[in-house]
């Protein structure tokens, strides 16, 4: 049953994923969350730094989408300042947005890989999904009261991936 939250591929960051081999691979659509994955919770729009990756990976040729459990008013600014189609209150390990994404810009399933820093939310849904699901490590240590309960969760999820050797945090893979 663990097995569904073990990420095909997992890199310390966004900044640390090889996506020349991503787009080597046949990937042209990255989906991203945003909270702890693009940027800090606490943080309300993208930082220079990720509008700088976006572009650069708009020159790759990929298509970039944000798909968050969050509200409107939080994925907003994202939206509009990366240039970038969204979806939000996603109802993420749910993969409905995914596959609605999917179809809508007729993609196959090896096609499109999302990005996220929760095992639960968004690797949990790409694994659901069929498509290729990354782990980035949290940003940061942020305690709203949903994301400390998740962590939580997500603790017990880690320890017994770790038990079966299926997943452990620090050891990065592509």
């Amino acid at each position: 049953m663990f097995d569904r939250f073990v990420p095909d591929k997992y890199f310390k960051s966004i900044y640390d994923i090889d996506y020349k081999a991503l787009k080597k691979s046949g990937v042209k659509c990255l989906v991203f969350n945003v909270s702890n994955t693009l940027v800090p919770e606490t943080i309300k729009t993208p930082t220079n730094k990720v509008k700088d990756l976006f572009e650069d990976l708009r020159d790759m040729g990929f298509r970039c989408i944000i798909i968050s459990n969050e509200s409107k008013k939080r994925v907003t600014p994202f939206k509009e300042l990366l240039c970038v189609d969204s979806a939000y209150k996603a109802m993420k390990p749910f993969k409905f947005k995914i596959k609605k994404a999917m179809k809508m810009y007729e993609l196959k399933h090896y096609e499109i890989a999302l990005i996220g820093s929760s095992l639960f939310f968004d690797i949990y849904a790409a694994n659901r999904a069929g498509i290729t699901s990354i782990y980035v490590n949290p940003i940061s240590d942020d305690k709203l009261a949903v994301t400390s309960y998740t962590r939580r969760v997500e603790n017990v999820i880690f320890n017994s991936l770790e038990k079966k050797d299926l997943f452990k945090k620090g050891r990065y893979y592509e």
